[in-house]
């Protein structure tokens, strides 16, 4: 099979398609001949040597892809050989086959193309393990989200807003926070040009937001302390502004709130097998029923997985980025 490796840490040119042998699957696993594929930002970590594939994990990036079964163990699933599915995976999604956990794959959602379907896994899972599990959000809770016009922004606007909670979205300009207001965000803030904090507290009439899904860490979270709801929650999901911070314990205690952080990629197939099995209980009919709907920004063939890395790191996108690889 062709597949994109990562042929030493460095810039996106480093990125280069070779032949490799067709992965084997194992008792639990299928394999898919790949469609299309996504492109996250663990896979630029991945590829500037910061972020390492778990023990076990395929060498290859590429954390999602939806395609064809064409093998596996497949008793008990539901699946059989010939369905198309959508499946999260921990690494080995830039090629043409890809093994995948059996409880990590979900159908492809009736109406949408392959291509979209591979735009689902990564950001979904990722936002209801730490939006709806970490941080509970329920009944009347708000939702702010930090970096609302990336893949896992444009995930939690859309899947908040669908299930009726009041969101606000940040974004790095008028164009991107517009496009987070026509997602369900009531109000898309520029934080180049506006204070995050003084908006919400307008919105809030004071009061702050229940949760904040943060994936910038550093100086943002003392702000976000600011702007919390008593009892309010942030969910860490990344630290692209940095990996310390200087919280007021003071008010985390007297407010009782709580900073929570996680990562997706090492947790166990047990755990994203029941993520998965809410996400097709709550989230699959909201896609079917046109709800929500994936957020294509741009795409690009197998070979070009160079070009999409650069376009990643150029921060200019509103949505997902994605391979075509059949």
């Amino acid at each position: 099979m062709r597949a994109v490796e990562i042929s030493q840490p460095g810039p996106s040119d480093v990125l280069k398609v070779a032949e490799r042998p067709q992965p084997a699957w194992k008792a639990g696993e299928v394999l898919i001949r790949v469609h299309a594929a996504g492109i996250n930002r663990p896979d630029v970590l991945q590829r500037l040597g910061k972020y390492a594939p778990p023990a076990g994990a395929s060498d290859l990036p590429g954390l999602e892809v939806a395609g064809e079964l064409v093998d596996g163990d497949l008793d008990g699933t539901g699946f059989k050989v010939g369905d198309l599915v959508c499946a999260l995976v921990q690494g080995g999604g830039y090629a043409e086959y890809c093994v995948a956990p059996a409880g990590q794959c979900l159908p492809l959602p009736k109406g949408l193309t392959a291509l979209e379907g591979a735009s689902l896994p990564e950001n979904f899972f990722t936002v209801w393990s730490n939006v709806f599990d970490r941080c509970a959000l329920s009944g009347s809770d708000t939702l702010l989200v930090q970096g609302g016009s990336s893949g896992i922004g444009v995930a939690a606007i859309q899947l908040a807003s669908a299930l009726g909670h009041r969101v606000f979205a940040t974004a790095g300009s008028d164009e991107k926070a517009r496009a987070c207001e026509q997602l369900g965000a009531e109000r898309g803030i520029n934080y180049r040009t506006e204070d995050f904090v003084a908006v919400v507290k307008e919105l809030t009439g004071g009061k702050g937001v229940d949760v904040i899904l943060d994936m910038v860490g550093g100086d943002y979270l003392p702000r976000e302390i600011d702007c919390l709801a008593d009892d309010g929650r942030i969910g860490l999901i990344a630290v692209q502004g940095g990996t310390r911070a200087e919280l007021d314990l003071g008010q985390m205690l007297r407010r009782r709130l709580t900073v929570t952080g996680s990562t997706l990629r090492p947790r166990s197939v047990e755990f994203k097998t029941a993520v998965a099995r809410h996400l097709r209980d709550t989230v699959w009919p909201l896609i079917e029923a046109g709800r929500i709907k994936p957020v294509i920004y741009k795409t690009f063939p197998l070979d070009k997985a160079n070009q999409a890395h650069a376009l990643m790191e150029a921060s200019t996108h509103i949505g997902k980025i994605m391979l075509q690889v059949a």
